[in-house]
């Protein structure tokens, strides 16, 4: 098993001091380890394995220490803030709307929630003009994977119900969601699993080589699934573990077979939303619209919240009461998600995500001709993931991944975990507000990391 970053003995590092990162002191820090201990003591072993950073504040694209580290964010918390951390315009929406005071309202009628459906509904194509407000990704693709197989049910009788989704995919940790996703370990608690649920290759082009949309169709017959019998198709409109997008024309024949097959398509944009892929959507890079599509993340900016937007048909299949959830629409994040999608529109964040992503995307690439062991540079806009591998293969080298992102942390440059197959994806997601020299500079760090970390494992061959 690949070391995580739980180890607290911390480590004398080279002090840093430029205009985006400062390091001026060991880390980890030490006077945070009491910190740490504390949580592992009350909390989970699940909830470590992130680097060993205890985040005092952050603002724009910079996360701070309260003992003088300043690092720049390539994780946007995890994708949260593409409009950048602490904006004012959010904090002030947020203090507004707490303190008039109006904190919940359950399923009661509330201004800010009127307003964001709508808001969400002005921003996005036809035919998606309902939208469905939830607290986490999660819950959202529990909704998306319910409106399937009732309308499936609806219209083709209770054999049409499957749910086919992805290889490698990642759609939430609730039973639902991990049902629907892609990544095996992560689905043996499950037991007995539903066998309605199925994955077919994910067409990444390097690590599934067939992207043809009929290796689909053969997959289904494989697995013996009956095209009249699936429901619904769930696709992550990228790969949130490697940042790889599908072919163009397999989605487009995708999207065409789910409407000749009378099953609904949903694009799980939790990470793609929002502008993050240099379009305010991501299925826009791909020139569809689908049935259904599942928000987070990004949508608030700060505060936890999801929505299910989709036809209205579709949302529209349960009476009164009989899809409620407590924090649904809560006013403070709907306030701040008001906020937030403001200025991704008045920004022009999207457009920015596509330009400054350019920048991003050419360093990646000429760092990965230099360096074997990076298999494949994949994404768009301001997501990119770096594929570690073994030398002279394709396979996954996961202790080289944690290693570049622990260097390039005590370099200045903040990264989550590496996550996606095998755990050797070093994933890149700054908010999308970031300079572009700042992301040169980034760069520049990640470049060393990934130097020092290859020399070293070729001395020690």
């Amino acid at each position: 098993m690949v070391e995580n970053f739980t180890n607290l003995l911390p480590r004398a590092v080279p002090r840093v001091d430029t205009r985006y990162r400062k390091i001026v002191t060991d880390l980890p820090v030490p006077e945070s380890i009491p910190i740490f201990e504390e949580m592992y003591r009350t909390e989970p072993r699940a909830m470590r394995g992130q680097l060993p950073v205890v985040w005092h504040r952050a603002e724009g694209f910079q996360v701070y220490d309260a003992w003088g580290n300043q690092w720049i964010d390539w994780s946007s918390g995890v994708l949260i803030a593409n409009a950048g951390h602490g904006r004012k315009e959010i904090v002030d929406a947020i203090v507004r709307q707490a303190q008039l005071p109006l904190l919940t309202s359950f399923s009661f009628a509330n201004q800010p929630r009127a307003e964001l459906a709508a808001r969400l509904v002005s921003i996005l194509p036809e035919p998606l003009k309902k939208t469905f407000l939830f607290s986490t990704g999660s819950e959202a693709i529990e909704c998306a994977v319910k409106m399937c197989r009732t309308f499936g049910v609806k219209t083709g009788g209770r054999g049409k119900h499957v749910i086919v989704s992805f290889e490698k995919s990642f759609h939430g940790r609730t039973l639902g969601a991990q049902q629907a996703g892609g990544i095996p370990e992560l689905k043996e608690w499950i037991v007995n699993p539903d066998p309605g649920f199925v994955q077919v290759p994910f067409p990444d082009g390097y690590r599934t080589r067939e992207t043809s949309f009929e290796s689909f169709e053969r997959a289904l017959r494989e697995r013996g699934v009956e095209s009249h019998t699936v429901a619904g198709v769930v696709m992550e409109t990228y790969q949130g573990g490697s940042s790889a997008f599908a072919p163009t024309p397999y989605m487009q024949a995708l999207r065409q077979w789910c409407t000749g097959k009378k099953a609904l398509l949903v694009c799980d944009e939790i990470q793609a939303g929002f502008g993050r892929t240099g379009t305010l959507w991501g299925f826009e890079q791909y020139g569809i619209v689908p049935d259904l599509a599942v928000f987070g993340k990004g949508i608030s900016g700060s505060l936890p919240l999801a929505a299910v937007a989709g036809r209205p048909d579709v949302l529209d299949l349960y009476p009164p009461l009989s899809m409620t959830s407590s924090h649904a629409g809560n006013p403070v994040c709907c306030a701040a998600a008001l906020a937030s999608i403001e200025i991704v529109l008045s920004e022009k964040l999207a457009e920015r995500s596509a330009e400054t992503g350019a920048v991003l995307h050419r360093r990646l690439n000429a760092l990965a001709a230099r360096h074997p062991r990076i298999g494949c540079v994949a994404g768009k806009g301001l997501v990119a993931g770096l594929a570690c591998v073994l030398p002279g293969t394709t396979e996954p080298d996961s202790a080289l991944a944690f290693d570049v992102v622990r260097r390039a942390m005590e370099k200045g440059v903040l990264m989550f975990a590496p996550v996606g197959a095998g755990m050797a994806t070093v994933k890149i997601s700054p908010p999308l507000v970031i300079s572009v020299d700042a992301v040169e500079e980034s760069c520049d760090a990640l470049d060393e990391a990934f130097t020092e970390a290859v020399l070293e494992r070729t001395a020690a061959a």
